[in-house]
């Protein structure tokens, strides 16, 4: 178990602005308010599992500002050490999609607070003493020399407390752009326990291809992303890749795997058919929150990829980015419950 010790996430949060159900957002005359953050929900999945978690980021010392650590603290995080800085909090906004029409983010997150770090934010000997595990994305390495800079810190505050680190890849085209994920992400690797990522994110930044799969296609092969895994151990020395597999038959119709290898075996979760999907943003982040609180909580290697696929399953049907599940919920999922069937 834990040994009463927490976690830590360290990335952006972000106000997401939704036009009412699947309107477009040319048509919308109102927007739903929801805080989010890849890291923070995932932070959420922790504390709804048990483990206390601490956020890091920061934040303008705006309504706004203080509107978004509300929202989170209302839902367990702790946001002590989020900085207090900066000229904006960034957004975005979502449509959803529903049957072949895709769901599509638009993103407004230019000269953002994290993006401007000023000396003394953040203590990291402070906020990871005593930590068990700490969580970043690759959405905050995307954001600039300013939050690398303090990544690197964190990372090496990490490895001299002996915590434990993740990261999920969660490559965004339109946050890159023209600049090269690899460039910037493999340096931080060395210091990277656990990777996850869902099926095009290794090639996309470190050129890792599952050979034979088609994405597109929603040819998913879970041996060939071992082996793509087994390819990343090699290179990097990571205790365990995890790796979602995403079938798209259609924005409302979804298949849902994942397997996770620690370079030598590989363990691949039971396959779920998603139909309909609520809301899938978010899901990626329910699955990293939930493998962490297998690892951390010496689930073995099946039990753990069977939990958090199982977790993140759920996620689809529930709107917003935070996963609403407890333990015993997705217990009953992994346990073969997919009936739907009313609780009483």
């Amino acid at each position: 178990m834990t040994d009463g010790r927490f976690a830590v996430v360290y990335g952006e949060l972000l106000l997401r602005l939704d036009p009412p159900g699947f309107q477009r957002i040319v048509q919308a005359d109102t927007f739903e308010v929801r805080f989010t953050g890849a890291e923070a929900n995932a932070g959420v999945s922790l504390v709804n599992f048990g483990i206390p978690t601490r956020v890091v980021s920061r934040v303008p010392e705006t309504e706004i500002g203080e509107a978004c650590l509300g929202f989170l603290r209302r839902r367990g995080l702790d946001t002590t050490y989020v900085a207090r800085g900066g000229d904006r909090l960034g957004l975005f906004y979502l449509e959803t999609g529903v049957a072949q029409r895709p769901s599509k983010v638009v993103y407004d997150r230019a000269n953002t607070a994290i993006r401007t770090p000023a000396d003394g934010d953040y203590d990291w000997a402070a906020i990871l003493a005593d930590a068990a595990w700490f969580h970043f994305s690759g959405t905050a390495a995307a954001l600039g020399e300013g939050a690398v800079g303090v990544l690197e810190e964190a990372l090496t505050a990490a490895a001299a407390a002996g915590v434990t680190v993740s990261c999920d890849l969660n490559y965004r085209t339109m946050l890159w752009g023209d600049r090269s994920a690899g460039m910037v992400m493999e340096p931080l690797m060395d210091r990277v326990d656990v990777l996850i990522g869902n099926e095009e994110d290794a090639e996309r930044v470190f050129g890792v291809k599952a050979s034979g799969s088609d994405v597109v296609a929603g040819t998913v092969d879970p041996e060939a992303y071992a082996r793509a895994a087994e390819e990343l151990v090699r290179r990097f020395g990571f205790r365990h890749v995890a790796t979602t597999l995403r079938g798209s038959r259609s924005a409302s119709s979804n298949s849902w795997a994942a397997i996770l290898s620690d370079g030598t075996t590989a363990w691949a979760s039971p396959v779920y058919d998603i139909e309909p999907i609520v809301d899938r943003v978010g899901a990626g982040d329910a699955f990293s929150g939930a493998l962490i609180f297998g690892l951390l909580t010496g689930m073995g290697e099946q039990a753990a990829i069977d939990f958090a696929t199982a977790a993140s399953c759920l996620k689809h049907s529930i709107p917003g980015d935070f996963n609403q599940v407890s333990v015993t919920e997705v217990n009953r999922l992994v346990g073969g419950d997919a009936s739907g069937r009313i609780q009483r």
